[in-house]
């Protein structure tokens, strides 16, 4: 174990695609979230603002280091056309990079950063806004979701589809070629698309935007929260447009927009495939708790980005069920928790980019067992 909770790779990450497949348990577990808060180690949920800090400036000054060298090196030494080659890689680089800096700020989302409110929100609004999220309107969003997770009914994104509303475009998509391209797609525009249009999110009886004060997602108290978060958002777009009008295009998009748009990618996949599994049931209303939700996310191994994204994928089903633990200790409370948990806890080591492709294949829309009667609903591919 290294400083701050930080610990090895899952003991069964060894496990067999087969043994990562089977179903997991879908009847209400033998435990309590007294029982598995009783084993993690009581430092474990004690919130350090000098740690959480030295994360955050730790990913800063890696991505400015980064931007300082792609400024001053890439075009100065690398001849045309290896000075396209260096942009890639700087782009690609610094997305990962800020993909930790945007996990920091998710902490804020949970008042997981510090024990300061205030700090939290000052914190998560400025990361976020940098990053082109609407910061409270984004932390409200997304605390619906770790209320409700897996409820059909209630849960606020990443909803599937039943079988009945399987469109014929999908179908048509239902191929090698298709799947792939669907994630591009989904990769490139999916997270904007929900912020601006609730693509893929919980259907209201009327459009429904992050940036909306207005809309159903929000309470009339929070809707002053909605219009800070856009006025941030408004002021870094302002601060871009200048940008632009000093630097040009160009130069804007290969050290900010390109990255960013490798931060929307990497954070739609994680939260797809923490989420998305054919080991995962839904619920109903009828079968619904929240530790059963709660329980049904999947611990994802992303090898050397475990540690750049702080471990929020390989320690994802400890966040879902204490999301007040921050990112530091999210490993040693994993495996702290893992004797009570057993079969409910779920991991999968299969490698992402076959993990991406099966289940794009497998995850298509949910519908109950032949003669199952009880509301648990199980994925399947079949048309």
């Amino acid at each position: 174990m290294g400083a701050g909770g930080r610990m090895s790779a899952p003991s069964n990450a060894k496990k067999t695609e087969a043994e990562a497949l089977r179903r997991a348990p879908h009847e209400k577990p033998p435990f309590t979230i007294g029982d598995l808060k009783k084993a993690i180690p009581a430092h474990c949920f004690e919130k350090s603002l000098v740690t959480s800090f030295r994360y955050l400036i730790q990913d800063l000054l890696m991505a400015y280091a980064l931007y300082y060298v792609a400024t001053n090196y890439i075009d100065q030494y690398l001849p045309h056309p290896l000075n396209y080659v260096g942009w890639a890689a700087y782009i690609a680089v610094q997305g990962c990079v800020l993909t930790g800096a945007w996990v920091v700020g998710h902490e804020c989302d949970h008042d997981a950063f510090s024990d300061y409110g205030w700090v939290n929100d000052l914190v998560g609004l400025v990361v976020h806004s940098s990053l082109l999220v609407p910061y409270f309107s984004w932390k409200i969003s997304h605390r619906r979701h770790h209320a409700n997770t897996q409820s059909l009914e209630n849960d606020e994104v990443y909803v599937p589809r039943f079988k009945a509303n399987i469109r014929n475009y999908y179908k048509i998509m239902n191929n090698p070629p298709g799947r792939v391209l669907v994630w591009l797609i989904t990769l490139l525009i999916g997270f904007p698309l929900y912020l601006m249009f609730n693509v893929s999110g919980h259907k209201y009886e009327r459009w429904t935007s992050h940036y909306d004060p207005h809309s159903p997602l929000y309470t009339e108290r929070e809707r002053k929260q909605i219009i800070v978060s856009d006025l941030a958002i408004l002021a870094v777009i302002y601060g871009l447009y200048n940008l632009v009008l000093a630097k040009g295009f160009v130069w804007v998009f290969c050290v900010y927009g390109g990255p960013l748009l490798v931060v929307n990618g990497w954070f739609t996949l994680i939260t797809i495939l923490n989420h998305t599994h054919p080991s995962l049931p839904y619920y109903d209303s009828s079968e619904w708790d929240w530790l059963r939700g709660a329980l049904c996310t999947v611990d994802r191994d992303y090898g050397i980005l475990n540690k750049v994204f702080h471990n929020v994928c390989n320690a994802h089903v400890c966040h879902h069920i204490f999301s007040m633990i921050p990112h530091y200790h999210g490993l040693e409370a994993t495996e702290a928790m893992k004797p009570v948990l057993g079969d409910y806890y779920q991991y999968d080591g299969t490698p992402i980019l076959k993990a991406m492709y099966r289940e794009m294949k497998e995850c298509i829309y949910v519908e109950k067992d032949e003669g199952e009667t009880k509301g648990v609903y199980w994925y399947r591919k079949e048309f």
